[in-house]
């Protein structure tokens, strides 16, 4: 499946997972924000519908996008397109927000949109370039199967609710 990421350059470059799947050539880069609704499935944390299975033939047509900006800023800099989704409940396993739910590095949120499209390989090929990437799948597995499992997006909502509380 194609990657594309839209970076917006505000993070750290030695720590930026966005910047390292760009220069390993595993994700391409868009340089516009209009390019993120142009096509595929366009991972937005502000939208209304999350991801789901029934989402993997528009991302096998047009790929999978992410931008990649600061928590902070990141709703000025999130523009709204049909074609966004949501990622449900994930904790974080990188070293900056570790532990935390919904504040994953754009490669955390690619491989778990893979992972839920059934793209388990991609999604571990990934994770594999950062020491801390395994740990992502242990920590997060029994939701990933169970969203990987959902019928549409108000499923993987329900299955999100048991985790959130």
């Amino acid at each position: 499946m194609e990657l594309y990421i839209k970076d917006h350059r505000e993070c750290d470059p030695k720590k930026c997972t966005a910047r390292k799947l760009l220069r390993q050539g595993l994700a391409k880069k868009l340089l516009k924000n209009h390019d993120l609704g142009k096509a595929g499935i366009y991972l937005n944390p502000l939208a209304e519908r999350a991801l789901s299975p029934e989402d993997k033939k528009r991302a096998e047509e047009g790929g999978l996008r992410a931008v990649d900006c600061t928590w902070v800023e990141a709703e000025g800099k999130i523009p709204e397109y049909e074609n966004g989704r949501a990622l449900p409940y994930l904790v974080a396993v990188n070293p900056i927000n570790y532990g935390k739910p919904f504040q994953l590095t754009t490669a955390e949120a690619l491989a778990g949109a893979l992972f839920i499209l059934d793209e388990e390989d991609q999604a571990k090929e990934l994770m594999s370039k950062f020491n801390w990437g395994e740990h992502f799948f242990e920590m997060n597995e029994k939701p990933l199967r169970e969203y990987q499992e959902a019928k549409d997006s108000s499923e993987v909502v329900e299955i999100q609710q048991e985790y959130m509380q």
